[in-house]
């Protein structure tokens, strides 16, 4: 009776206020978020609702841009991850840059910003990742074709981005892609990361925080699992982080990787370590997911691949990383996968005094407010109509003509499209992503036809970062060239 009392108290709701739903509400959608909060923001006025759960603070879910813009950066101070954000990540992500506020936060952000903006890092990261597709990617993908063998394309891509931020993090090779014998074989440090990531993420979406700092407290379940995750992860990096120390040591060349910077920069070990696991978490898995989209997508779309494929073939240069934010129609490929497919699907902040969002919305100290990327890739108010379809086109100032001129791509708004984040906390390796995810692509695409294996509809898995449901299975084919593709678009060669 007193939940009943409470639940529907709690549905009223006052004029200044969005849309109002109690938490008996969220219980019964718990199992179907995405769907049920695009459906609630939708028809929202503002773009803005209340979810009130059994114990304060209420949750504010907003897909509006001003309000986003206000708490990522007008307000951002107001607005940190805060205490119960933190508390939910420090046993996997520690100190870590993605998991800390106030000063922690900006020497880490400093330190890094330093490291990022360095142009022997961008280099090393170029030389990097062309190394990783031609050495490792290319001769799995031809020997998977050559034997027409179907494959978990989604796994492809994480391995690959997993060694990808290694080499560049750890100045370490750990060789998780491997030949198609050895792929079938599961490692062992990506299962104690995958682990980790979803126990954390599960813990953030139980409904009832007490449950699981009751099982942390007695070492059982879930929580003991993540323990030793957790402290298999910690010896991995303490092992590299002891190694990379003798090579410094005995070395006269200045090494290029992040950890030897921040080795030699006088950091301490503790907050290496979280720094690390955060550099490896945003490294691997948002690139993966982002990729893995845009290739489903582009194998229900061959249209679109067949575009994509004809600007590569006069464009994309095997050896060259310089060029590729001028194929505007890839960039605009992978804009829009990750409009309708975020890596990261929403992101909490915790109010740290009273305030009011631009749309009137009342913001209580301790309130959770969370911008909802998923969801305002599916706003009708913000994408057209069309808001649905996969249609990179909407990404270009004006429709190109036959011949394909035109091709200008929009300046959107980072409130408007937040997938790198925005405002003081913008993602550092924004750029860093783009040179990875734009490369692999390329190169997939030039030379393989990627096709799933069945017709079903793919789900999308919100975890710390969002991943494909059971993988995204699929047949590896070699492309052969056509001329016609390559004649439709000469204007490519006379601009």
């Amino acid at each position: 009776m007193a939940i009943t009392s409470y639940c529907l108290f709690y549905n009223h709701q006052s004029n200044h206020s969005p849309p109002t739903y109690a938490f008996i509400s969220f219980f019964n959608n718990r199992h179907r978020l995405l769907s049920w909060y695009t459906h609630l923001l939708s028809q929202s006025p503002s773009q803005t609702v209340l979810i009130r759960r059994l114990t304060p603070p209420k949750t504010i879910l907003t897909a509006n841009p001003q309000n986003v813009e206000y708490i990522l950066k007008t307000n951002f101070i107001n607005f940190p991850k805060g205490k119960p954000f933190t508390d939910v990540l420090q046993d996997f992500l520690g100190t870590g840059i993605f998991n800390v506020d106030g000063d922690l936060w900006l020497t880490q952000r400093k330190l890094a910003s330093h490291q990022f903006t360095s142009r022997s890092l961008k280099q090393h990261v170029k030389t990097t990742i062309v190394q990783a597709v031609k050495t490792k990617l290319f001769p799995l993908l031809d020997s998977l074709a050559a034997s027409d063998t179907a494959v978990d394309f989604q796994e492809v891509l994480r391995r690959l981005g997993f060694d990808i931020v290694c080499k560049l993090s750890l100045g370490f090779d750990p060789c998780c892609l491997g030949d198609q014998h050895s792929f079938s074989h599961q490692v062992p440090i990506l299962k104690a990361f995958d682990t980790a990531a979803a126990i954390v993420a599960k813990r953030a979406a139980t409904p009832i925080s007490a449950v699981w700092k009751l099982k942390k407290f007695l070492g059982i379940g879930s929580e003991k699992v993540l323990k030793d995750s957790v402290l298999e992860i910690h010896a991995y990096i303490t092992e590299i982080v002891d190694e990379r120390k003798k090579i410094i040591i005995n070395s006269e060349e200045n090494e290029l990787d992040l950890l030897s910077r921040m080795i030699m920069g006088g950091v301490n070990e503790e907050l290496i370590r979280d720094m690390v696991i955060s550099f490896i978490m945003a490294g691997r898995d948002t690139t993966s997911a982002a990729m893995t989209w845009l290739f489903y997508m582009l194998s229900r779309h061959t249209h679109v691949e067949e575009k994509l494929v004809s600007e590569l073939a006069f464009q994309f240069k095997d050896d060259e990383c310089e060029n590729l934010k001028e194929m505007k129609y890839l960039q605009a490929c992978l804009c829009e996968s990750m409009r309708l497919y975020p890596p990261v699907s929403w992101d909490s902040k915790h109010a740290v005094d009273d305030d009011m969002l631009p749309d009137g919305t009342p913001v209580s100290a301790g309130d959770r407010v969370t911008y909802f990327p998923y969801g305002m890739g599916r706003m009708e108010k913000l994408w057209g109509v069309d808001r649905l379809e996969f249609r990179p086109n909407r990404w270009f100032d004006g429709e190109a003509d036959e011949m394909g001129r035109m091709l200008v791509l929009k300046e959107v708004s980072a409130y408007k499209y937040p997938v790198f984040h925005a405002g003081p906390r913008v993602c550092l390796g924004k750029g860093m992503a783009n040179v990875q995810m734009s490369y692999v692509v390329a190169s997939i695409v030039k030379r393989f036809e990627i096709r799933a294996v069945g017709s079903e509809e793919a789900v999308y898995l919100p975890l710390l970062t969002a991943h494909m449901e059971g993988g995204f299975k699929v047949w590896i084919r070699r492309r052969r060239p056509t001329i016609g593709a390559t004649c439709r678009h000469e204007y490519n060669l006379r601009k």
